[in-house]
């Protein structure tokens, strides 16, 4: 019963946390002189940094503890599952929020739709709900208390995340040719790959260390479900690393203006 009241309370508090600072950063700019528009669009990515940092800091302590990658426990594997989870049902309605912001920026008023927002956003859509609706019950129900360890790596996957906002307040506000955007891209790139794409592999090297097999005999010893979420997410993290390579490579070959 207590646990029960516990995870309501993180729920909760979530549900309170992230659109209470959304609303905090956006009423903090708009009193500094940014317009409706960009406060919201800043507000939006900050909120999005600021989680990541918590997770990625939850992340750091959860593997630190953890002696043993599959016995060994910690609070915080399961408690910032709950309490971080309306945070992608939120993010949801902030990238609408920023999309129909862009449109309109471009003069396209008329046409901000739901239909558009969803092609165009499709895949971090898909992501947000196959963390609600697939990777929080998993963590919370199916794991039978092993594996704190793996679940802080995932965790950690977050630590791009602040870096990736960070590049785009800077291109909102047309800062896209300072030197802080250029070693923030440099950074945002090597600690992608570090925390996103080379997350999965790190993971499932571990484990064979772990049951001393070799890594290629893995795969047959996870349940079916883990080895298709990692597939899932490795793979559009690998979407995403390269997107961001080739407008990286773009910027790096666009010729320079007098």
């Amino acid at each position: 019963m207590d646990r029960q009241t516990d995870s309501w309370s993180l729920l909760v508090g979530g549900c309170l946390f992230f659109p209470g600072l959304f609303f905090f950063f956006k009423r903090t700019l708009t009193q500094l002189g940014c317009n409706h528009g960009d406060a919201t669009t800043a507000s939006a990515r900050a909120v999005s940094a600021v989680q990541a940092i918590m997770a990625s800091s939850a992340g750091v302590i959860i593997v630190t503890s953890c002696e043993d990658v599959m016995r060994d426990r910690h609070w915080l594997s399961e408690s910032y599952v709950v309490f971080a989870t309306p945070y992608f049902v939120f993010d949801i309605y902030t990238m609408f929020l920023c999309y129909r912001h862009r449109l309109q920026v471009k003069g396209h008023e008329g046409g901000v739709g739901v239909g558009g927002y969803l092609r165009r956003e499709l895949l971090l859509v898909l992501h947000h709900l196959f963390m609600v609706l697939a990777c929080c019950p998993a963590s919370l129900f199916c794991r039978q208390g092993r594996g704190d360890f793996f679940q802080g790596l995932l965790f950690l996957a977050e630590l791009s995340t602040p870096f990736v906002c960070l590049g785009k307040v800077l291109i909102q506000f047309q800062q896209q040719k300072t030197l802080l955007h250029k070693l923030n891209g440099a950074l945002m790139i090597l600690v992608f790959f570090c925390c996103r794409v080379l997350l999965f592999p790190y993971m499932y090297l571990t484990y064979s260390r772990y049951l001393r097999v070799p890594l290629l005999r893995v795969p047959l010893e996870v349940p079916w479900p883990c080895n298709l979420g990692a597939g899932l997410l490795m793979g559009l993290q690998v979407h995403w690393f390269l997107l961001i390579c080739r407008g990286a490579l773009r910027l790096l070959l666009r010729p320079a203006t007098p």
